[in-house]
């Protein structure tokens, strides 16, 4: 609770208290001295009593005759009329006393009331605390529930962030303003009123606002976009404004939203039309984004990995001036990213970033550091003094592949046939050029279906590929299946998964690169994607004949034929160095770098 509110609800209870003692002494002193009883019968029988107003416990009146003190008005309180007659026969001089009620008043109906306010106002802070209103209730639901850090509390600075080199180049841009306005203001140019960084999840946005902030030694007020949004409408328009509102008084400074999706969607796509509580948030938004000066040094920030269900009244021209990308990092950037964890843990003398990075494509910055955590522990459990290439290894198969499942017990005849299927994958990938090397092979079962795992080592990124470079993969991908149709003469159900991949390879080749001679340079895949690879609309109805959707058909069933045979051809020619190694495996379980290097020797001068 607030002081105001403490005070205020202090301030009503002595009130009360000083009203019931005024009241009760205004009754005894805004009339003459009182007069006993005995006194008023006595006056009343010598016929000197003009007038008398009778109450419930008292008798006011006026004498003909003033009394000695010259007090012509009195006032007496009423005694029980038989007491008061046995009284007067002995000539007893009494007088009637009014009982104060006021404790009892107190006790009776003031304290009960009391107790219940107190009661009520602790239940209302409960469910505001549950609700994450803060203490203050009801009272605070319009307030915001920002964050504010200060250059001190971020410890954030950009020597932390790596990997995303250009996205921290255009945030500088930024930090120099918010530091230095008037030398960035020189030529008539403005700070960018918004800045929306994207990229998929666990790839540093946050972080990087947070550098910001500690570049430029700003508060830096932070909030997620769904603490905007309650169930009570108009609360969520009420936080934007008191947001901006203490942002404005602490400027310069850095408002940052995370997940600006969750308040930022397009109007109209939600059931209950233009009332609904999150439009009503996003129109305060746009209405805050217009308002404010980026001159005087307030800068927004958001971020979202969701970009394509954003309000495109959002991300126009004078709100969010400038888009970032934070996409997930390259080798270099990967090298450089564990290059910053690395510090925090104590490494073996031969580990190389570079053969780490070498292990991760696809990784993001999170993904990086949590791969680190997971080899210091490996480390940890092994007693080992320093982490070390196998340690990280182990890590990424727990990331990628999951736990080791060592009680699950397969049978005699299933572990020969994961062993025949994980060799399959590796003897064709080092019989075909320009396959990624093969770094490690297992038959140990791990997470929820996994009975094997093979291993390669991309030696670079790759962001344009060949069609001869896609059937390579797709062949590798048909390795363990074609090696179990030459082994056993026929299939399990351990490639299913290899089978959708290639199916997709294959659809990709027809519908979407243009890669089929029979079909043209055209492009039959209508579903749109956004940049992060993820779909922004539902897929839509196909715009070919059923005749294309035919020929489609057979040039992928085509495609995957061509890929499989090639894959049985290449372990036909190779059968016995498949049966030597799936024997090795399955003695040993499991093959290292040093003994594929043997193997791969042997199939290429076969």
């Amino acid at each position: 609770m607030e002081k105001k509110t403490q005070f205020s609800l202090w301030y009503f209870v002595f009130a009360l208290f000083a009203v019931f003692t005024l009241h009760d002494l205004w009754v005894q002193v805004r009339t003459v001295e009182p007069l006993p009883y005995s006194e008023f019968q006595r006056l009343v029988k010598a016929g000197e009593v003009t007038e008398i107003s009778i109450a419930d416990n008292t008798i006011q009146g006026s004498l003909k005759t003033p009394l000695q003190d010259g007090r012509q008005k009195f006032v007496t309180t009423r005694v029980d009329p038989a007491l008061a007659k046995d009284l007067a026969q002995y000539d007893v001089k009494f007088t009637g006393v009014v009982e104060n009620t006021l404790l009892k008043d107190v006790i009776g109906w003031v304290l009960p009331a009391v107790i219940f306010v107190g009661i009520w106002m602790f239940a209302m802070r409960k469910f505001a605390d549950k609700q994450g209103m803060g203490g203050g209730g009801f009272m605070n639901l319009g307030k915001s529930k920002a964050k504010v850090y200060v250059e001190a509390n971020t410890g954030v600075t950009f020597d932390d962030v790596a990997g995303v080199d250009e996205a921290k180049d255009e945030l500088k841009e930024v930090v120099g303003f918010l530091k230095d306005p008037k030398s960035y203001g020189r030529l008539g140019g403005r700070v960018p009123k918004g800045v929306l960084l994207v990229g998929p999840p666990g790839t540093g946005k946050t972080l990087l606002a947070k550098a910001v902030a500690g570049e430029a030694g700003v508060p830096f007020f932070s909030i997620s976009g769904s603490e905007f949004v309650e169930m009570f409408v108009g609360v969520g328009a009420a936080r934007v404004r008191d947001l901006f509102e203490q942002a404005r008084a602490k400027a310069p400074a850095i408002i940052f939203i995370d997940e600006l999706d969750a308040m930022g969607r397009a109007r109209g796509a939600f059931a209950m039309g233009g009332h609904d509580e999150k439009e009503q948030t996003l129109n305060q938004l746009l209405v805050e984004l217009d308002g404010f000066d980026s001159s005087s040094g307030l800068v927004l920030l958001a971020a979202t990995n969701r970009p394509e269900v954003l309000d495109p009244a959002l991300l126009r021209a004078g709100r969010f001036d400038r888009q970032v990308l934070v996409d997930r990092p390259d080798k270099k950037g990967r090298i450089a990213i564990l290059a910053v964890h690395m510090k925090k843990i104590t490494l073996a003398p031969d580990v190389d970033a570079e053969k780490v990075a070498a292990l991760t494509p696809g990784f993001s910055g999170a993904d990086l550091a949590n791969l680190c955590n997971e080899a210091a522990l490996v480390a940890t459990r092994r007693n080992g003094t320093g982490v070390t290439v196998e340690d990280f290894t182990v890590a990424v198969e727990r990331i990628v592949a999951g736990l080791e499942k060592k009680n699950r017990v397969l049978n005699e005849h299933e572990r020969t046939v994961v062993a025949y299927h994980e060799m399959g994958h590796a003897l064709v990938a080092m019989g075909l050029p320009g396959t990624d090397p093969v770094h490690k092979i297992s038959i140990i079962p791990r997470g929820v279906g996994a009975l094997g795992y093979t291993i390669q080592r991309p030696t670079e990124d790759r962001f344009l590929m060949t069609r001869a470079e896609l059937e390579n993969k797709m062949a590798v991908l048909l390795g363990g299946r074609a090696a179990e149709q030459i082994v056993f003469g026929e299939v399990s159900t351990g490639a299913s998964d290899d089978l959708q991949k290639v199916t997709s390879i294959a659809r990709s080749i027809v519908m979407r690169f243009g890669m089929h001679a029979g079909l043209g340079n055209v492009a039959y895949d209508t579903e749109k994607s956004n940049f992060l690879g993820q779909n922004a609309n539902p897929p839509q109805e196909r715009s070919y004949s059923e005749e294309t959707a035919r020929e489609i058909d057979c040039a992928v069933r085509e495609i995957v034929a061509h890929a499989f045979e090639r894959s049985v051809a290449i372990l036909t020619e190779r059968k016995a160095i498949l049966e030597e190694t799936a024997r090795d495996l399955l003695a040993r379980e499991t093959l290292d770098e040093a003994d594929l290097k043997t193997i791969h020797a042997r199939v290429t001068a076969a």
